[in-house]
């Protein structure tokens, strides 16, 4: 296979400079040409900003721009050069020309085009350009979006189209879908399709901007911004020229050119400067306005052009049915919510019927184009299948549709069915077939699809199917599955996947099914499908056991989920954690104790107990002060400040790169850039260990500075909080129970190593004091009900001391409040004429018998 190892991207516009981006996140040295500075300008702006195309701001070292102009005999070393450039043929041609006399022998050329047609593109080219051209159609942002478009030819020799799918696959981390050489491809014609026909539709069935966006938003399986709020974001200018570039290719028969249609607010739109959600525009169809001093959001009306204040609180019957029943509800209400929605659904569904054998292979290919490249919850054929075909089918013949043949071959079944314990799909032929997976690519939802858990928490399966935790806003448990090789899976399944009690009970129980991993089972990885790893520990569940004065339960959970992770560190098999999307608090420490990460790319982690009011407790803060000691050797103090500094900002890691650098993840800890990779690298990971002769880390001893390193703390907390606007008083509290803990406690100093587990009980005795604060409490319930961190208010005249010894006042009073509440109290003495006939048999107390009802329970 051609190894791809440098890279040119010809075009600094948003795709090209994100594609450029992505290829340096892959580690491959990249040309970066356009016109002028513009490209230099790019590359400068590029490691700015939370929202950078770069996962590490060293990646911009491996781009070098450049004048497309001047400098093009650059990509005279590249191995593949990629053009995105404006959509214009003729410009793409004479480009591609000057590229084919500069190029060496064997590289490849590449089109992020979105709409033009391979056979359009080659036209007037050499042969062997011919042979080495492809399409490779990006997304926006190239970073983010996983998918890709591949588009290939007759000519193209195999070895091309290999090494062009690893790079796009295996190094950048995206979802390969080879589409047919057709004006759009899958996305484009799809998608230009559903946006024109849902602004059709709400024009026809007179709905304002924003009921059309609550209907055919996340009812509908799409994103919130729905249909206006998305042409915003893609650019108001840029999808004209994507409908007429359609127009002009596409048979005239083409169901598309039956309701493509131009609007005169939407003309007017773009002469007065809104062409959406883009730099140096007005807005779009939504823009942000200031009234009466106030940001408020208005909304255009599709007849009069006039802005007005944006309805957010849409309410239609449609709209109330949805929440109740899902898509099927929606359809059949009938309102003008019902009604548009149902007269978008179906033309869509029909055009992608229609198109389907033109455009793709196979079904799956469409569905998943349509989910990854638009962000729908399902694909068309899943649409269909979820609303019933056969019910579908009754609907068109109702409205006088011609039912597509491909639709006919599925009546009385479905298009996707599990048979044998595998996914299969209807070909364009009517037969069914199995489901491919791209080599190397696992997914856990095959495998529960063909087994059953190897063990789950029954009481959590119980509270969950009788409805109980439904009631308490709670789902609960998690699930153990058999992966192969002797390998098992444990599947975090509570809402959020947050860590709960019984999510630790199936982690544990793993622990004894794996034992010393000489047996059926060998090793351990801890994953599942899914935008995120873990929400963190059930929090709500502490703030319940607290809010009801039972502390010792908190504490409980506290010590269950320490140990627990403890004994996954000290367990003599592999633990393998392989996590994508967020993992925070709780859930970012259970990867701190396995064996391994396998971590994606695109991982946000982060002990961000802080914003809670806590402090991570399950572990957390001695692992990480561990592994800076071994970074920083010999130097207590600096290690206590590099964690103290990410613990006090509740820092969240951008990408798994940057989460090296947090300490978040080891330097031998692997990244998988694409997802779907990501359970089976784990799963060999896990393996190689157990071939090497895998032994679990031997216990440590820190050495910490003690009292001389908490008052440096103290210090720093004091210095920030005097300044005013950065820390809140209760900052000042928590922030003080976190520089106590990595400094080891009052008896910790100098030649006064400190274990582990001594550290380990720091953590619960100084996490146990912030939960007894109320405002910890709050905190919690802040971010449980608003999704907010909140702010307490400033105590003017108080000092950063003074807001501390308060805090321990507070904490001594409550817990002796709490114990004069619950201890026993002795009775006195009954007078001799109440004293019971037989002195001899014992009697209970009241006292003893209210003791033993409210009393708090040990375990």
């Amino acid at each position: 296979m051609k190894q791809i190892k440098k890279a040119a991207v010809i075009g600094a516009g948003v795709m090209g400079s994100g594609i450029a981006a992505q290829l340096a996140n892959a580690g491959i040295e990249v040309e970066l040409l356009d016109q002028k500075d513009v490209a230099q300008k790019t590359l400068d702006k590029m490691a700015k900003g939370p929202a950078s195309p770069l996962m590490h701001k060293k990646n911009a070292k491996l781009i070098r721009a450049g004048n497309a102009e001047t400098d093009l005999e650059r990509v005279k070393d590249c191995d593949i050069i990629i053009e995105a450039i404006i959509e214009d043929p003729a410009v793409k041609s004479g480009l591609f020309k000057k590229i084919d006399a500069l190029r060496k022998e064997g590289s490849i050329v590449a089109s992020n085009t979105s709409t033009l047609p391979l056979v359009t593109l080659t036209e007037g080219q050499s042969e062997q350009f011919k042979k080495d051209f492809v399409i490779t159609h990006f997304f926006n942002p190239p970073r983010q979006m996983p998918l890709v478009e591949i588009v290939t030819s007759a000519a193209n020799a195999k070895e091309t189209i290999d090494a062009v799918t690893d790079l796009v696959d295996h190094k950048m981390g995206k979802h390969v879908i080879v589409a047919k050489d057709s004006p759009g491809f899958i996305t484009t014609r799809i998608g230009a399709f559903w946006l024109q026909v849902a602004v059709n539709e709400a024009y026809n069935h007179k709905l304002s901007v924003e009921e059309a966006d609550a209907v055919a938003g996340r009812p509908m399986g799409v994103p919130k911004t729905g249909v206006f709020g998305l042409r915003d974001l893609v650019g108001l200018d840029l999808l004209p020229h994507v409908g007429k570039s359609l127009q002009s290719r596409l048979p005239n028969d083409d169901r598309y050119n039956s309701i493509a249609r131009e609007f005169p607010v939407l003309e007017q739109m773009l002469k007065d400067g809104y062409t959406g959600r883009k730099a140096g525009s007005k807005g779009g169809f939504y823009r942000m306005a200031t009234v009466d001093g106030k940001k408020v959001k208005e909304a255009i009306d599709l007849n009069t052009g006039e802005f007005h204040a944006a309805n957010e609180n849409v309410r239609l019957e449609c709209l109330k049915n949805a929440r109740e029943g899902g898509l099927k509800a929606l359809i059949d209400t009938d309102d003008k919510g019902g009604k548009y929605a149902w007269a978008v659904l179906k033309q869509t569904l029909l055009y992608s019927l229609e198109i389907a054998p033109e455009v793709a292979s196979n079904i799956t290919a469409v569905d998943e184009a349509m989910k990854l490249g638009y962000n729908w919850k399902q694909g068309p054929f899943e649409i269909i299948d979820s609303i019933g075909v056969d019910y579908f089918i009754k609907r068109l013949e109702k409205d006088g549709e011609k039912v597509p043949e491909l639709l006919k071959n599925a009546a009385g079944r479905s298009f996707y069915r599990a048979y044998q314990g595998k996914l299969q799909q209807l070909d364009f032929n009517g037969e069914y077939e199995y489901v491919k997976r791209p080599e190397g690519v696992l997914l856990l939802s095959d495998i529960k699809r063909a087994s059953e858990p190897v063990a789950s928490s029954r009481l959590a399966n119980v509270l969950n199917r009788t409805g109980i935790s439904a009631r308490m806003g709670e789902k609960f448990g998690a699930d153990l599955w058999d992966i192969g090789d002797g390998v098992l899976c444990l599947e975090f399944t509570s809402k959020g996947r947050t860590v709960d009690p019984f999510t630790l009970d199936v982690l544990n129980k793993a622990i004894d099914i794996i034992g010393d991993g000489k047996g059926k089972y060998k090793a351990l990885v801890i994953h599942h499908d899914g935008d995120d790893f873990s929400l963190g520990a059930n929090i709500g569940l502490a703030v319940k056991y607290a809010s009801a004065g039972q502390y010792w339960a908190v504490e409980n959970y506290v010590q269950k989920g320490q140990d627990i992770y403890k004994r996954l560190k000290d367990a003599p098999f592999p633990t393998v954690a392989a996590p994508t999307g967020r993992a925070f608090g709780g859930s970012c420490e259970i990867l701190l104790h396995c064996s391994h990460v396998q971590a994606h790319s695109e991982i946000n982690m982060g002990l961000i107990e802080a914003t809670a009011g806590v402090l991570p407790a399950w572990g957390g803060s001695t692992t990480l002060l561990t592994r800076a000691q071994e970074k920083i050797p010999g130097n207590p103090s600096a290690a206590l400040s590099e964690v103290f500094n990410v613990l006090s900002q509740a820092k969240i890691s951008t990408s798994a790169q940057d989460a090296k650098d947090l300490l978040y993840l080891q330097p031998s800890d692997g990244i998988t850039m694409n997802r779907e990779r990501l359970l089976a690298d784990a799963k060999a990971k896990a393996l190689e260990l157990v071939a090497q002769g895998y032994t679990p880390p031997k216990p440590v001893s820190l050495d910490l500075t003690g009292p001389a390193g908490y008052e440096a703390l103290t210090k720093q907390i004091d210095a920030a909080y005097a300044k005013g606007g950065i820390l809140t008083p209760y900052d000042v509290v928590v922030l003080d129970r976190i520089a106590h803990t990595l400094s080891g406690g009052d008896d910790a100093g100098p030649g006064k190593p400190v274990s582990d587990t001594d550290l380990r009980k720091l953590e619960i005795k100084n996490v146990m004091k912030l939960l007894h604060d109320q405002r910890t409490l709050d905190r919690i319930e802040s971010k449980l009900k608003y999704a907010k961190i909140l702010r307490e208010p400033p105590e003017p005249g108080k000092t950063a001391q003074q807001l501390r010894d308060e805090a321990e006042d507070k904490r001594a009073g409550k817990i002796k409040r709490l114990f004069n509440k619950f201890r026993w109290k002795k009775k006195p003495a009954a007078k001799p004429e109440q004293q019971p006939a037989n002195n001899n048999q014992p009697v209970a107390q009241p006292a003893e018998k209210d003791a033993k009802k409210k009393g708090p329970k040990h375990g």
